[in-house]
C-alpha cells in the first residue's frame, strides 16, 4: 500500500535526522544535507506511487551520497549476491551485452538452482533481461520469492529453465540468503582449499567454531593453502578467526573510525580492542557490556600459533568481494601473509547501521569507515592483488576456473 502524505512526510523527517546525527563523513555539512532535503520535499510527498515515493527518497540520498545510503523494506529488491548468493559480469554473447553469472557461491539460491559459472541470464519472471549501455549494474532481487529464469549454457545446445528459490531474510535490517559459509577441498601438489562464501552473524560464534574444526581437522597438516573470498559480501567480525591462522602473533588489525572520533582526532589506540571471537554464546553478555554504544573498535588477532601453511597462502578476490572480506585480504597482504591472486576489490568497507523510519521502512547508514591498522582506508580504495588475473568467461564456459588455477600456480611456484 503506498504511504499517505502523512506518512511520506513522517519518515522524510526521520531520514533528515537519522542521517544528521549519524552518517559517518568527517565533511558532512549539516546545512547542505538539510538543502538536499529541502530540495527533494515535494517529490517525495507528492509521490503517486511506492515505487514513486521510494525512487524519489533515493534520489535524494545519492545526492548527498552516491553510495552507502539506503532506504530498505521488505520488497525492496537488493543485490544478487545477498539475494541469490551469485554475482555476475557483462559480456558480449553473439553480438548483444549479457549478463553472466561469474560467482555462484556453494550451498546458496542460485547454486541449488543448478546455475553455474558461465551461465548466461537471459530472462526473469519471463521477461528478457539486458544490461544497460555502459554499465555494469547487477539485475536486482526481491527477497521471499521463487523467481524463474532462462538461461543459456554455453556448453549445451539449448536454453534452460530454472527456479530461484529466495527465501525470507534472516536479518530485518541486513537481508541476505546464507550459502554455505565454508567449503573445502584439494587441490594437487597438497594444496588446501578454503572457499569462504560469508562472513555469517554479527559476532561470528559458529562461524569461528567451524573455522576451528575445519584446521584441526583438515588443513593444519596442509603446505600451501588458497583462501577463496571471490563473491564474498562480508558479513560480521567472525573474519577475525580466520584472520588469526594467518599468524601466530597478535597482530593489530584495523579500526572503525566513526564521525565524532575523526572531529576530536582521537588516537585509535585508545579505543577498546576486541582479540577474540568467543566460541560460545555464555561470552555474550560480557561482549555487551564492553562494547555497549560503541562504534569505534580495535581489532587484534586470536594468537592461534604457527601453521604448516604459513607463508605459503593465496587469497583470492575480485570485483565482487566486498566488506569484512576486503578487510581480510587487506590484512594479509599488509603484513605479507599471503598472496592476493584476482580482480582489485571495489572499495565498500564502512560500519552501517538500519535505523527504523516506521511503516515498514529502514535507512541503511553509514556510521563509520574502517582504517588498517598501518593507516589505509579501504572504502573508495579496494584492494589491488598482488597477482592480476582476470576472470575468463571462456574458461568458465569450459567448466575450468582459471583465477584458482594460478592461485594454485603460485603456491607451486610454475606461475609466469
Amino acid at each position: 500500500m503506498t504511504p499517505t502524505r502523512t506518512q511520506r512526510e513522517s519518515i522524510l523527517n526521520k531520514i533528515e535526522t537519522v542521517v544528521a546525527e549519524k552518517y559517518y563523513n568527517p565533511a558532512f555539512d549539516l546545512s547542505a544535507w538539510r538543502a538536499i532535503v529541502q530540495r527533494h520535499r515535494q517529490a517525495v510527498l507528492n509521490a503517486g506511487s511506492t515505487p514513486d515515493f521510494e525512487q524519489s527518497i533515493q534520489k535524494m540520498l545519492e545526492e548527498l551520497s552516491p553510495r552507502g545510503l539506503g532506504l530498505l523494506s521488505s520488497h525492496t529488491p537488493i543485490t544478487p549476491r545477498n539475494a541469490i548468493n551469485a554475482s555476475f559480469t557483462v559480456e558480449t554473447v553473439q553480438g548483444d551485452r549479457r549478463w553472466v553469472f561469474q560467482d555462484v557461491l556453494p550451498g546458496g539460491v542460485a547454486a541449488a538452482a543448478g546455475v553455474k559459472p558461465g551461465d548466461i541470464l537471459l530472462t526473469v519472471a519471463g521477461k528478457d533481461v539486458v544490461p544497460p549501455a555502459a554499465s555494469k549494474t547487477e539485475p536486482s532481487f526481491e527477497m521471499q520469492h521463487s523467481i524463474p529464469i532462462t538461461i543459456l549454457r554455453p556448453s549445451s545446445a539449448g536454453t534452460l529453465p530454472l527456479d530461484l528459490k529466495i527465501g525470507a531474510p534472516k536479518y530485518k535490517d541486513n537481508p541476505y540468503s546464507e550459502p554455505t559459509a565454508l567449503y573445502t577441498g584439494s587441490l594437487p601438489g597438497g594444496v588446501s582449499y578454503l572457499k569462504v562464501s560469508l562472513f555469517p552473524g554479527k559476532i561470528g560464534i559458529d562461524f569461528a567454531n567451524e573455522v576451528d574444526a575445519i584446521f584441526r581437522e583438515k588443513i593444519d597438516s596442509s603446505a600451501s593453502l588458497i583462501i577463496d573470498l571471490r563473491g564474498n559480501p562480508g558479513g560480521g567480525i567472525g573474519g577475525l578467526a580466520l584472520m588469526s591462522y594467518l599468524t601466530p602473533d597478535r597482530l593489530p588489525v584495523g579500526y572503525s573510525k566513526n564521525r565524532k572520533m575523526a572531529h576530536e582526532q582521537r588516537n585509535p589506540h585508545s579505543l577498546p580492542v576486541f582479540d577474540k571471537v568467543p566460541r560460545s554464546k555464555l561470552a555474550i553478555p560480557g561482549l555487551a557490556l564492553k562494547f555497549f554504544g560503541k562504534t569505534s573498535v580495535f581489532l587484534y588477532t586470536e594468537a592461534l600459533g604457527n601453521r604448516a601453511h604459513r607463508g605459503k597462502t593465496a587469497v583470492l578476490v575480485n570485483e565482487h568481494s566486498t566488506g569484512a572480506a576486503e578487510m581480510f585480504a587487506q590484512f594479509a597482504q599488509e603484513n605479507g601473509l599471503a598472496t592476493v591472486v584476482g580482480v582489485k576489490t571495489p572499495g565498500r568497507l564502512v560500519s552501517r547501521t538500519a535505523s527504523k523510519l516506521g511503516h515498514g521502512y529502514r535507512l541503511v547508514v553509514p556510521v563509520a569507515a574502517y582504517v588498517s591498522a598501518k593507516g589505509t582506508q579501504i572504502e573508495g580504495n579496494g584492494i589491488t592483488p598482488n597477482m592480476e588475473v582476470p576472470w575468463s568467461f571462456t574458461e568458465a564456459s569450459e567448466g575450468r576456473d582459471n583465477q584458482l588455477a594460478a592461485a594454485a600456480q603460485v603456491l607451486n611456484g610454475t606461475h609466469r
